[in-house]
């Protein structure tokens, strides 16, 4: 369910449908914001502007491709901004833009919960991973009884 300010009835359920359509700009920056390498860039550069390999350093897991993408994606849609300082060698930066700043108390919110229901999502994971699957594709659950 989506939850919507009364500012605009007309625009909000125009909105609520449109979302689902794939080329509707609020799906686009909803993808965008929950991928998983946007919300780590972001949580980093709320700290303090950063340069690229600092970032990459400060992400386990992240390519350098994916972090260049990542940063790219970010800058287009306003939410960092990247500074290129006159030097050799060249000195680039990236830090949150205010629209960026906006973003890091929602993503917080998002961690926060993960952080308290980590323990039910590992939960139905094993219990999901404990099923096996016949050959004919139907699904035989596995019970064990606590005693």
């Amino acid at each position: 369910m989506w939850y919507t300010y009364p500012m605009d009835t007309m625009k909000t359920t125009q909105t609520l449908q449109e979302i689902y359509l794939s080329d509707c700009p609020i799906r686009q920056v909803l993808d965008r914001i929950a991928d998983k390498w946007t919300t780590l860039v972001l949580g980093l550069l709320e700290e303090r502007p950063m340069r690229f390999s600092e970032l990459q350093r400060g992400i386990g897991g992240i390519s350098q491709k994916m972090l260049t993408q990542t940063l790219r994606g970010l800058e287009r849609d306003g939410l960092v901004i990247r500074t290129i300082y006159p030097e050799v060698p060249p000195h680039v930066e990236y830090r949150l833009s205010r629209l960026g700043v906006t973003l890091c108390g929602p993503i917080a919110a998002i961690q926060h919960w993960a952080e308290n229901h980590i323990d039910e999502v590992i939960s139905a994971q094993t219990a999901y991973d404990s099923r096996s699957v016949n050959p004919g594709g139907e699904v035989s659950l596995t019970v064990t009884q606590k005693g």
